[in-house]
């Protein structure tokens, strides 16, 4: 972030502080100080003048790089794989990296200084370790540096109906990320579910306090579909940010997933993307991934 905008977020903090502060008699709550209202901002940031719906697919042009989470999370990617695709990132103007919390270090390092986020996968790709296994797994990333974190809801407990057991999942990882100001995507492997269990899961991700939720892990037995992030957008609401990842290879497809209602995609095809947007025609797919 350069000085300028560090000092309009900090004066624009300072005017609603004050603000609070006269209409409550001086003693504005703990969670109005310039810290949360920062930490709000920043959670929000990939929403903040995001539209979605058909007009948004229909005029992105050059602008579809900052619907992307450039990704690669297969296990046997290398370090000069992995800093190819921060490069691409950069090139591209794509929203973020999304990588095995293996690589986040490496990532945060080469992308320093660009607006290109570095997020990372928590419970992944099974979902079945514990909420605070999860909340370690956060915020250790965060301490590497990953500012977005796309973990994996317990899907067993959903499917059995425990669905205290998903929240307290959810939650603990919302809790370590938003100390922190990251924000949370909630993956709720949509092949695995029902349509119920998909709106059930999406509506306890909000409930939750994510700033997301997300269809799939591309390890799993199918990605997203129009039909899913119409059901998820649906689900939450205009509140939330839906992320369709999986199957997301070409131009096309990622303007169905715009119009469904995404307002982040996630694909290892984010080049080839983006080139097609420019009418570039290209044979390969950009860079290896499982997505």
């Amino acid at each position: 972030m350069n000085t300028d905008l560090e000092k309009l977020i900090e004066q624009i903090t300072d005017m609603i502080v004050a603000r609070l502060q006269a209409e409550h008699g001086g003693d504005a709550h703990a969670e109005c100080s310039p810290h949360h209202i920062a930490c709000a901002l920043q959670a929000g940031a990939s929403r903040i003048g995001t539209s979605w719906g058909q007009s948004a697919a229909a005029s992105l042009g050059a602008n579809v790089g900052q619907y992307i989470d450039h990704t690669l999370l297969k296990p046997e990617a290398t370090r000069a794989e992995i800093e190819k695709l921060c490069d691409e990132a950069r090139a591209f103007s794509f929203a973020s990296v999304c990588v095995n919390p293996t690589w986040v270090k490496e990532c945060a390092f080469r992308l320093h200084g660009s607006p290109v986020k570095t997020c990372t996968v928590i419970g992944f790709p099974l979902g079945a370790t514990t909420p605070d296994v999860k909340a370690f797994e956060t915020r250790r990333a965060i301490f590497d540096g990953a500012t977005e974190i796309d973990m994996v809801i317990n899907i067993g407990a959903l499917k059995s109906g425990n669905y205290d057991l998903v929240k307290r999942d959810i939650s603990a990882v919302v809790e370590a990320a938003h100390e922190a100001c990251a924000i949370v995507k909630v993956i709720i492997e949509t092949a695995l579910l029902t349509d119920d269990e998909k709106v059930r899961a999406s509506v306890l991700a909000k409930e939750s306090g994510a700033d997301f939720v997300k269809t799939s892990t591309g390890f799993s037995k199918g990605g997203a579909t129009v039909a899913d992030i119409e059901l998820m957008r649906k689900a939450v609401g205009a509140e939330l940010g839906v992320k369709a990842a999986g199957g997301v290879k070409d131009l096309a497809s990622a303007k169905e997933m715009i119009a469904a209602g995404a307002t982040r995609i996630g694909a290892s095809a984010g080049v080839k993307i983006v080139q097609e947007s420019k009418g570039v025609k290209v044979a390969g797919s950009g860079a290896p991934g499982n997505y």
